[in-house]
């Protein structure tokens, strides 16, 4: 291969291992966060589960607590593999570049040594005198003098060229060595997350056939739920009446549609909450979903089918609810055995809120986003929230996982 050539293939390979090495470093990074929000949100459902397990009132929560961890072990699993086969390329990639850099320093040394010999046969200054005299006129005797002094200057470049490359190679070393160490340490981590992994599937197992024994138990709390729903609907359909019938009265000044009139500045509103879809705050300043919206098979008994209006939030003892957007409040009921609810209109969006004990609103209150509304009611070692969206004169329910932050991560 001829040298030009030679120096752009090396060229090339230096350029593709320092690519390669860099976007492994960058994906590395990644899957280092997501592991940190992975095992964030594992804590956070076991802090959860602990208030249940010392009360002993391991019920359907507890169930679906256990498996969107068991999810998330499973993922961190997979993740902290994905992290192992990089470290691998970028250990392998470190040690081709480790053993690159050792045969250029073996080929600096050796020309080192050369111009060492070539130096000590020629070290007598009579020798170096007679090397510029020995010059055929005086150009060839200045050109001489130059060329020993940029030879004294390239000796000295190539001291300090092998020592750079001495000092690289002790430190690629020295990462190597890091690295190895944090891949043991990730194998130790996955062979942990795994037996992990299989110790919460016995417990999802054991919590699956407690909750069969109790079949009557849960038959009473599904229809308890659909009690509630339905009062919670009926007092939505109420509000939505009385409002309809508020703007008959004013209807000159209203606009919009013909049955539930908004006015412009409700109007404003609404669209700006059509437009904040998927970005809302959530009720609450931490939670996780237990319960999602529409029809579903009973986790448990699968030949019953439960129905959610809107979305279960299960969170910590004192927490708040709080406001998704700017609104009013339209209305505060009581739910018997469910607490209080509150409800807030968004132009044509209706928010409720449903189990909260102390409220700190009453209606006609304006409120803003993150606004604190009241404390989330605890219950037999739980605390959960029920939160709902509804659109237009006929209440329409909108699944809220789509119009929360991540509220379908």
């Amino acid at each position: 291969m001829r040298p030009f050539a030679k120096t752009i293939a090396l060229l090339l390979l230096s350029f593709c291992i320092c690519f390669g090495a860099e976007a492994q470093q960058d994906k590395r990074k990644q899957l280092e966060s997501e592991k940190r929000k992975l095992l964030e949100d594992i804590e956070y459902k076991n802090q959860l589960l602990i208030r249940t397990k010392k009360e002993k009132t391991s019920g359907m929560n507890d169930l679906v607590l256990t498996k969107k961890k068991i999810d998330e072990r499973a993922r961190l699993i997979t993740n902290i593999r994905t992290e192992i086969n990089l470290l691998s390329d970028e250990i392998e990639l470190n040690k081709q570049e480790i053993e690159s850099m050792k045969k250029e320093l073996k080929a600096l040394r050796d020309e080192y040594a050369k111009m060492i010999q070539f130096a000590y046969k020629n070290r007598n200054k009579h020798n170096m005198i007679m090397f510029v005299f020995a010059a055929e006129d005086f150009n060839q005797a200045y050109k001489r003098v130059k060329y020993l002094r940029e030879y004294s200057g390239f000796r000295k470049r190539q001291t300090e060229a092998i020592k750079r490359l001495e000092d690289q190679l002790m430190e690629d070393n020295r990462k190597i060595k890091e690295q190895i160490t944090y891949k043991e340490d990730l194998l130790s981590s996955e062979s942990q997350e795994k037996t992990k992994l299989s110790k919460e599937r016995q417990e999802q197992e054991k919590l699956v056939n407690e909750l069969r024994k109790k079949e009557q138990k849960l038959i009473a709390e599904i229809e308890k739920n659909e009690k509630e729903r339905a009062a919670l609907s009926k007092a939505i359909e109420r509000i939505i009446a009385e409002e309809m019938k508020k703007a008959a009265k004013n209807d000159a000044a209203a606009k919009g549609s013909p049955d539930w009139r908004l006015t412009p500045e409700a109007l404003a509103l609404a669209e700006d909450f059509t437009g904040n879809k998927g970005k809302l705050p959530w009720p609450t300043t931490k939670g996780v979903i237990t319960q999602s919206y529409g029809i579903k098979p009973h986790a448990v008994l699968s030949h019953l089918k439960v129905k959610n209006d809107g979305v279960t939030i299960s969170t910590q003892e004192g927490e708040e609810a709080r406001a998704v957007f700017d609104g009013e409040v339209s209305k505060v009921i009581v739910i018997p055995g469910a607490g209080k609810a509150v409800i807030i209109r968004h132009g044509d969006y209706l928010t409720a809120y449903k189990n909260i004990d102390e409220i700190y609103v009453k209606t006609g209150d304006k409120v803003k986003a993150k606004q604190p509304l009241g404390k989330i009611r605890t219950t037999r070692g739980k605390t959960e929230i029920e939160f709902q969206i509804r659109k237009g004169q006929n209440a329409e329910t909108l699944d809220p996982a789509y119009w929360l932050f991540k509220g379908r991560s």
